[in-house]
This record gives structure tokens, sequence and C-alpha cells, in this order.
């Protein structure tokens, strides 16, 4: 078996397993509905491979993702490296984002996070930030969902050892919860 038909293979069985989160990824979806129809903005944060779903989800509601439509607020946390190097040389890179969340958030606001592995201390920080300023959060996990498990008010893990496996399972569903928010959100 060639390197692209094993990574065919065990992307399919991965994807085929994403049907458990249907439920879940429902109530992401009316999460965001939710903030988003009440006024509020999308904080998303990530690292690495999971910046770029960060700012490409971001993307989706501040432009549009398949129809035209008024723009949502949402921000990706990951998108401002000097804000980004300057906390991490004053404070720690731990912080980068748990600060922003502390700035940017108010009540109402809603934060979504990807961390592969569950185990981004920074990813953690901003969830945990949400937490305090009380703000509703949602996970994309992988793995077995790390320490960052049941921190959130909403994880959707995506099990498997492969991180390019689990980034690709992750926009599937970013995608899909996408498409279910836009269907409800006002046009205009």
């Amino acid at each position: 078996m060639t390197l692209l038909q094993r990574a065919i293979d065990d992307s399919v069985t991965i994807t085929r397993g994403l049907s458990v989160l249907e439920a879940p990824l429902q109530r992401a979806a009316d999460l965001v509905l939710r903030g988003l129809t009440s006024g509020h903005k999308l904080l998303i944060c990530g690292n690495g491979g999971s910046a770029s779903d960060a700012t490409h989800m971001a993307t989706e509601f501040l432009c549009r993702f398949l129809e035209d439509r008024r723009p949502y607020p949402a921000i990706s946390l990951t998108a401002n490296g000097e804000f980004m190097t300057a906390v991490g040389n004053d404070y720690a890179f731990e912080e980068v984002f748990a600060r922003q969340v502390w700035g940017l958030g108010v009540k109402g606001d809603l934060l979504i996070a990807f961390t592969t592995s569950g185990k981004s201390r920074n990813v953690l920080r901003a969830l945990e930030e949400a937490r305090r300023q009380e703000l509703e959060s949602i996970c994309f996990l992988g793995r077995d969902g790390g320490y960052t498990r049941d921190v959130a008010t909403l994880d959707l893990i995506v099990p498997g050892t492969s991180t390019a496996r689990i980034q690709e399972a992750h926009k599937l569903l970013f995608h899909v919860l996408c498409e279910l928010v836009e269907q409800q959100l006002p046009k205009q």
C-alpha cells in the first residue's frame, strides 16, 4: 500500500467516525448562532496548523461561507504577531491567547479553540480565562483530549494519533459547523 493510499484509508476511517459528533456539533452551532445573533463575537485560537484553522474559521464568519450575507464578528487571536511576541516576551507564551480573551472578551462572546493534542498550555489558559470572564467556549480536540478535555463548555474530540488526520477532521467539522450556522444567520 502506498503512503497516499494509507493516508486516504486513515482519513476515511476517521471521517466515518465523526458521525458520533453530530449532536455535539449541533450544540456548537447553536452556541455560535446564539452568540452572533445577539450581537456578540467569536474569538478563535490555536497553534501551528490549528492557528491556520482559527484564522480560516474566523474568515468564514467575517467574510462569508457559502452565501452572500452580512459579515459577522470573528477574530482570530493568532493573527497579531506583534502582540503575540510582546506577550511571549513580557509575560509567557502560554498567556498569548488568555490576555486577548481578557482584553477583548465580554460576556456573551464565544471562544473557539483548537488543539490536536489537548496539551497546548496557551489554549488551556485561554479556556480558563474564558471561564473566568463567563464566556462560553468550544474546543476542537484530538487524541484523548489531553488535560484540556472538559475545560470548555463543549468539546469536539477527534480520536486518533495522527496530527494531520485530526486536523483534517477538525476542518471538516468546522466547515459543517459554519454551514449549520450560516443557514440560520440573518443575511442583512
